[in-house]
């Protein structure tokens, strides 16, 4: 939108720079005197872009005035935000791309100007999120010839859509290239200056508020509207100081001040609220500290986590007269290292209680710790051998070891002192067992450089291959090489707990790149650092973690040296030169997209196809899943590896592929086809109609156990309509639309659950599916439903946020519940049908 459009009420605040009179900007410090003077720095930006984008339509005069009276407003209006950028990952970007090119198709179909069809907001696509590692991208031919429908479909957007820019495969991760290229800071468009914010479809969007750029992820649904015109509604937030003080520990990385700081915020109940750090303990963070606390924000259900600029920043906390109540302190000096799991990122473990933690989970019943295993199988040694020596895998040993987690990869402290403990292992004589598969993903090409020209990169491969892989999220989201055979068949055959990611892997853990690498060396998370050895060197003398872990000053004055200004400025020219096959990659410049039938990449969805949908009642609906609690986003839509028993497996093999180019739901996001078939497709769904972890349920009326799909298919060819029964807590986990778009296309009317995940409630709201609550105290369970019941519910004309509904089934039990709305813009687009139906009607 143009800042200086005749209908905003706020010109008289447009001022020029002094010392550059072309350049114009919003001096919003002129609006309010005193009520400005006490405005949360992270709250005076969502104040400039509603009044600069203040039309009197979607964003009113007294929305920015509302904003300015934040002190006695916060948590009791609603606020726009009209984010400068979008920033979007290939996983949720294809099927963004996808709905963009059939609201084409739509709008031409029904006679409109498909021209008119492009995103109003600047939009950026990293293609980051299909590697796969059975590859290296040295070898980038496979990648590009794996994945050649998406990228040429990518490169048609990237030339008919106005305002996308796609970084091509191998260039870095989203996270690190919003921080690395993306990130202006100040944003300007046509000499108008304005602060530089985000909303992105990576839930690791938040790691800008390190840099002070206002930012968080949202649904991909929601982020398609923004990328529309809209903006993003929210409730205007209470903003939370956070005061550091103290010195860390040596030993303690910013992965540990992470979880550690991300353990005191959840337990100080900030969800939903902006938090804001100051105090003496910041001016010792480097802005890749602040950006990987800021990204962990989502775990403690904060918006986001902002750090303004430093040498005002305790000034400005005193002087704006932050009630105590709103102050969390937190002692760095108290932190010690950590890792989180074995099934949970929530679950922390002090390194020092690793051994003792681990042995009490083999002990505890199956559940989000425990794995029951008999007190006298807890010692079993298996042997196994491979590379023609043999070896004993145990409970705890660790077979995959990952230098992956995008916490990690922008940060040069932690991966060069990953790097420096790995030479210092090799000159200690210690290496990682060859069985176990290692890798190393940095960020982008920058870290790759830095790890080279400090000398630590050939360390890290002669210790046991952790080699680039590429630049890209793999392990983290299923896409590993399979374990060798006899690696599995060792597992299996001692149903051994063993350690990080794959189906036969049960035990998971995060830590930061140094511990990944010290856990690997170890060969056994059944460790107890302190008192047992990493391992022996070749004159038999023990080796502990202390001996190899470098201290502070050495990863200090590494850092200086070989993380210099020069490099991000070589890379960045480098990248903006482009990617050789990504230059020369052919795609169509049609206004329309051609689509393939034979295509399995992409297909013209269906979402489109009835744009006038007035709000109708569900009617006998049956049980399609009757869950429970912490159901997350990848158990309804895995992203991860396509299982050969699948109804996706079925369909690609019908089309003639072999299970060797199947690739990952993750990166088939542009095939309807296949996601509506992975819909539920996780191997570890619990349907409490099933009793065991499977993807199956029961189709009701003939009582048969089918995959999930076949049972939505014939209830959609007897024109049943479909509901799903939860418990708390339903869809955590990351951003992806297809969670809402998948239960959509099986012919999911509603959720009705205990609570929700506020992400993927609004994206069930932005597909039409209805987020149904039951009242406090309320579940299934309570209520004596079995799930076999058929539900009915209808929608009054004038729906509003949190509307009490009743439900009645076959039975004759009636119960209430919550329609779990959370403001008049959620209520408008459900009763239009969702958000896409929404907005393409404006292009008629």
């Amino acid at each position: 939108m143009d800042p200086a459009r005749p209908e905003c009420p706020f010109q008289y605040l447009i001022e020029t720079l002094n010392d550059n009179p072309e350049k114009k900007f919003y001096n919003i410090a002129k609006l309010g005197g005193t009520k400005y003077d006490i405005l949360p720095y992270s709250i005076r930006v969502l104040l400039e872009t509603a009044v600069r984008n203040c039309d009197g339509f979607l964003v009113k005069k007294e929305d920015a005035m509302n904003i300015l009276d934040w002190k006695t407003k916060q948590n009791n209006v609603e606020v726009p935000f009209y984010p400068a950028r979008v920033l979007l990952q290939d996983f949720t970007g294809i099927p963004a791309m996808v709905d963009f090119a059939a609201m084409r198709e739509a709008v031409k179909n029904l006679g409109g100007d498909p021209m008119k069809v492009h995103p109003a907001c600047p939009t950026d696509l990293t293609v980051d999120h299909s590697l796969q590692i059975d590859f290296m991208l040295k070898n980038q031919e496979v990648e590009f010839g794996r994945n050649r429908e998406r990228l040429q479909f990518f490169k048609w957007g990237s030339k008919v859509f106005r305002n996308v820019a796609v970084i091509p495969p191998g260039t870095g991760m989203a996270h690190q290239m919003n921080l690395e290229y993306l990130s202006r800071v100040v944003f300007e468009i046509k000499d108008f200056l304005y602060p530089d914010s985000v909303v992105g479809t990576d839930s690791h969007t938040t790691m800008v508020n390190g840099l002070g750029i206002l930012g968080w992820g949202v649904g991909g649904i929601e982020t398609e509207a923004v990328m529309l015109g809209m903006p993003v509604a929210l409730t205007l937030p209470e903003v939370v100081g956070c005061e550091l003080t103290g010195l860390a520990s040596p030993l303690a990385t910013s992965i540990d001040v992470v979880l550690s700081i991300t353990k005191q915020l959840r337990q100080a109940g900030v969800a939903g609220k902006f938090v804001e750090f100051f105090g003496t303990g910041v001016s010792q963070l480097s802005v890749a500290d602040r950006t990987t606390i800021a990204n962990m924000c989502p775990e403690y259900g904060a918006i986001l986590s902002f750090f303004p600029v430093d040498n005002v920043t305790l000034k400005h906390l005193k002087h704006t007269g932050k009630d105590e109540i709103k102050i969390i302190q937190i002692d760095l000096s108290s932190i010690t290292p950590y890792v989180s799991g074995p099934k949970r990122p929530q679950d922390r473990v002090a390194i020092t209680n690793m051994k003792s933690d681990f042995q009490a989970c083999l002990n505890e019943k199956i559940g989000f710790k425990g794995f029951q295993i008999a007190t006298e199988k807890q010692n079993d040694i298996v042997p196994v051998e491979y590379e023609g020596n043999e070896y004993r895998l145990s409970h705890g040993s660790v077979v995959i070891a990952a230098v992956i987690s995008c916490t990690n990869n922008c940060n040069p402290s932690v991966m060069l002192a990953a790097g420096l403990l790995a030479r210092k292992a090799v000159e200690a004589g210690l290496m990682v067992k060859p069985y176990i598969r290692t890798s190393l993903s940095p960020g982008s090409g920058m870290v790759t450089h830095y790890l080279s020209s400090s000398g630590v990169l050939p360390y890290l491969s002669k210790l046991g291959k952790f080699e680039v892989v590429g630049y890209g999220c793999s392990t983290c989201v299923g896409n590993t090489a399979p374990l060798p055979e006899a690696i599995r068949n060792a597992i299996k055959q001692g149903d051994l707990v063993a350690c990080r990611l794959c189906d036969c892997v049960r035990a998971n853990y995060l830590a930061s790149p140094p511990l990944v690498v010290a856990y690997a060396i170890a060969g056994t998370v059944n460790i107890d650092f302190q008192t047992e050895p990493l391992g022996i060197d070749p004159n038999g003398k023990n080796i502990y973690l202390h001996d190899v872990w470098p201290t502070r000053e050495e990863l200090q004055q590494v850092e200086e040296e070989y993380v210099i200004s020069s490099m991000f400025k070589e890379l960045k020219e480098k990248m903006e030169k482009g990617n050789k096959r990504w230059n020369f990659l052919e795609a169509p410049e049609s206004v329309l997209f051609p689509w393939d039938l034979k295509s399995t990449y992409i297909r013209c969805p269906s979402f489109f196809d009835k744009l006038v949908i007035s709000l109708q009642p569900i009617e006998n609906a049956h049980v399609l899943l009757y869950l429970g609690d912490s159901v997350t986003t990848d158990h309804i839509s895995p992203a991860g590896s396509i299982a050969r028993n699948s109804a996706a497996a079925k369909y690609l093999t019908n089309k003639g592929l072999t299970p060797r180019e199947f690739n990952s739901y993750g990166a088939r996001r542009g095939n309807d086809a296949v996601m509506t078939r992975g819909t539920f497709a996780n191997i570890k769904l619990l349907n409490k109609f099933i009793g065991k972890p499977a993807p199956k349920t029961v189709h009701l009326p003939s009582g048969q156990m089918l995959d999930v799909f076949e049972a939505a298919e014939l209830y959609q060819k007897e024109g049943i309509p479909l509901i799903i029964l939860a418990g708390k807590k339903y869809g955590l986990g990351s951003s992806r639309d297809w969670t809402a778009k998948g239960p959509f296309l099986l012919g999911v009317k509603a959720v009705i659950a205990e609570s929700y995940e506020k992400i993927h409630k609004g994206h069930l709201i932005g597909i039409g599916i209805a987020p149904l609550q039951f009242l406090p105290g309320e579940n299934a369970n309570v209520l004596g439903l079995t799930g076999k019941e058929q539900f009915s519910v209808s929608f009054p004309q004038e729906l509003f946020p949190g509307i009490t509904l009743d439900i009645k089934t076959n039975t004759g039990k009636v119960f209430s519940v919550i329609a779990s709305f959370e403001n008049n813009v959620e209520t408008t687009i459900y009763k239009h049908g969702g958000i896409l139906n929404y907005v393409a009607r404006r292009f008629l």
